[in-house]
């Protein structure tokens, strides 16, 4: 009988909590305003949240650990090409997130960004306003909400793409994606024969932690300025 392959630590413990923080956000965030009413308060916890883990995961982008760096795997559209070619022909494969990954990354980072901001000067013309909402003009406000109610499409877009990329990946690659941005491990004969594991100890977890409250407390200052 073979060994069982060993696994690779591949997404440190924050990446992971910013990951699945992040999907409960975006859902908490698009049920509250379907709901409306008293529910808005909500969606703005919601909203003030998902930037929260935005700027926490673009920062994380520069001092997280190997795989959590965005120069790990944002590539050029020579590297981008060479993966489309690889994988075409069922030969190709990445520790982390792949060429096309990256770009899905950065589509959904800068997009609820923005959707995030925007909310900051939104207003539901009933009785809940963005934070931000009093440092502009009634006419900029009114098109900064015109344009965050219109981009969740955009939203609802990127997302379903991700989940279709996942499902494939998933069902036709036999890759474990959900399980490994569960466990942090990805099984070694489903990662490249050099891919090395991400750093997911104390100092990691403590590093994440200080910036963490850090961007938490820049959220909860943003926040007081509505009241």
């Amino acid at each position: 009988m073979s060994a069982a392959m060993p696994n690779v630590r591949i997404w440190d413990l924050p990446t992971r909590l910013f990951h699945w923080c992040l999907a409960a956000s975006v859902v908490g965030a698009y049920v509250s305003a379907k709901l409306g009413g008293l529910y808005m308060d909500w969606h703005v916890r919601f909203g003030l949240t998902t930037l929260g883990l935005v700027i926490f995961r673009v920062i994380w982008g520069f001092v997280g650990p190997r795989h959590a760096r965005f120069r790990s795997f944002v590539k050029g559209p020579g590297e981008t090409g060479a993966y489309l070619r690889g994988l075409a022909a069922g030969t190709v494969r990445s520790a982390g997130h792949n060429p096309l990954g990256a770009l899905s990354v950065l589509a959904m980072l800068v997009d609820l960004g923005i959707q995030a901001v925007l909310g900051l000067f939104a207003t539901d013309d009933i009785m809940v306003q963005g934070p931000l909402y009093g440092t502009v003009s009634a006419a900029t406000s009114s098109f900064l909400t015109s344009l965050h109610e219109a981009n969740r499409w955009v939203i609802i877009t990127l997302v379903v793409l991700h989940l279709l990329a996942v499902a494939w990946h998933t069902l036709a690659r036999k890759e474990p994606l959900v399980r490994a941005m569960v466990a942090g491990d990805m099984p070694a004969d489903h990662l490249p024969v050099d891919a090395q594991p991400s750093a997911d100890g104390t100092g990691v977890r403590l590093r994440a932690l200080m910036l963490a409250i850090v961007v938490a407390a820049f959220v909860l200052w943003l926040r007081s300025l509505g009241s």
